[in-house]
Parts: structure tokens; sequence; C-alpha cells
């Protein structure tokens, strides 16, 4: 689990109640009929942005990525491949049929090999995996930003319905206080969904997908190199450009198998 995803989603929730409640009750800062607007409009507009099967394939992919820390990281693909290109020096690209991993991407990848598939078709699949991928991160970060701008939009026009109903019942003091909370509260849940939770995911979405478009271009790359016949250590020194310099040093074993 992403950790720190949770830590900070809880963390920033947290402060905003303690701050509610520093000076008056959690119930003071619940409006019904505000929050109906917000999250019902915030929907409606959604779904004339986004077709239904996008924002549900979102929502799934939110939860199943930005709270998971899935991603392997580049120095450990790195090992792997390096130990793959060991095995097809030694037993040729048929030895790779039995190493398991928990890449889906580098599995797919065996089995393209193992299957006795072409160089050019290996990589044309990858690319088209990567490719696939990478849309379907970017539709589901479209929809978070889009509700990061829609939230605090349809409070503005709870605000103003909340202030209209306000002016037009200022003989009724007793109504003041409800029209009031509207126009008020309305603004605050708009800001809470795009500030808190809908922007924060969308740029969590935006970073794993970088993560994962950079491990499956290492993979591809490794895949490559390895149908090619290339020397274990060579294509280790090539693939150090994929982690930051002092992590290269880690990678001193790899360099001289």
């Amino acid at each position: 689990m992403d950790i720190l995803t949770l830590v900070g989603l809880v963390a920033g929730i947290l402060i905003v109640v303690l701050a509610m409640l520093a000076n008056a009750s959690l119930l003071t800062f619940f409006n019904l009929p505000g929050l109906a607007i917000v999250l019902g409009g915030t929907f409606a507009v959604t779904l004339i942005k986004f077709r239904l099967p996008s924002v549900m394939s979102a929502f799934r992919l939110a939860f199943a990525t930005a709270f998971t820390e899935r991603v392997e990281r580049p120095a450990e693909l790195i090992r792997e491949v390096g130990a793959l290109a060991l095995v097809v020096r030694k037993e040729g690209i048929l030895g790779l049929e039995n190493h398991q991993t928990s890449n889906e991407f580098l599995r797919k990848a065996i089995n393209l090999c193992v299957d006795g598939h072409s160089p050019e078709l290996v990589e044309e699949a990858l690319a088209q995996e990567t490719q696939q991928a990478a849309e379907r991160y970017e539709v589901a970060e479209r929809v978070f930003r889009g509700i990061g701008e829609s939230a605090p939009a349809i409070g503005m026009l709870g605000t103003l319905v909340g202030l209209v109903q306000m002016l037009n019942t200022l003989d009724d003091p007793s109504s003041i206080g409800p029209a009031m909370a509207i126009a008020l509260l309305t603004t605050l849940y708009g800001a809470f969904i795009a500030q808190l939770i809908a922007l924060p995911l969308a740029d969590k979405l935006q970073l794993k997908a970088e993560d994962e478009a950079r491990n499956q271009l290492l993979i591809t790359t490794s895949i490559r190199n390895i149908m090619r016949g290339e020397n274990p250590r060579v294509m280790t020194e090539l693939l150090s450009s994929f982690v930051t310099p002092d992590q290269r040093t880690d990678l001193a074993p790899e360099r001289e198998a």
C-alpha cells in the first residue's frame, strides 16, 4: 500500500475537521441542500464531460493504483532483467519459460519471446500495451481534474442560489440563516472536494502513469537487447540511465556479472 497517499488524505481531512471543531460543532458545517447541490451538480457535469464507463474506470483505476505501491523500482527491474539476460546467454531464449515475475508487463514480454515471435512483433506488441496503459491513465487523470474544476464552480452556483434565497426572504429573519448556510457551505464543499480529493488524486495518477511508462520502456529496451544477444554487463550499463546517479552504485554487482 502507498501509505503516504492514505496518510496525506486522512491528515488533510483531519486538519480541516479539527479547524471546524475549534469553535463550533461539526453539525454547524453540515447542510444537506448545499451538499446535494455540490455532489449532484459535480456528478452531473462529470457525466456531461465524460462517458459513464470512463468515469467508473477512472474511479477503479484511482483506488487500485493511487493507494497501492505496485510500481516496481527501476533498480529492481534492472536486476531482474539482468538475471534474465544471463539465463538467455547460458540456456537460450527458452530458458525464460520457467521464470516467475510479479510484473505483468514483463511476464507478457517473456511469453512473447518464449513463443518464438520476431523481435519486431514483440516490440510492437509491447509498444501497443504501453500506449493503451498511458491512455487509460490519461483519461482517469482528466476525469479527476474535471471534478476538481467543476466542484468549486458548482459550489459558487450554490452560493448564488443561497444569496438569492436570502435576499428574497429578508423580511423573514428565520429564513436568513438556512439561506446563508447554503450560500457559504456550498463554496466550502466545492473547495474541499477539489483541493483535498480530486486534484491530489489526479496528480497521483499522473505520477503513477509516468512511473509505469518509465518501467515499461525499461522492460521493452531490455527485451530488445536480450533478443539481440547483448552482453548482460553492457545491457545493465545502458539501463543505468533509468536510475539516479546515487543508485547506480548498487548495480555494480550486475555490471561485474
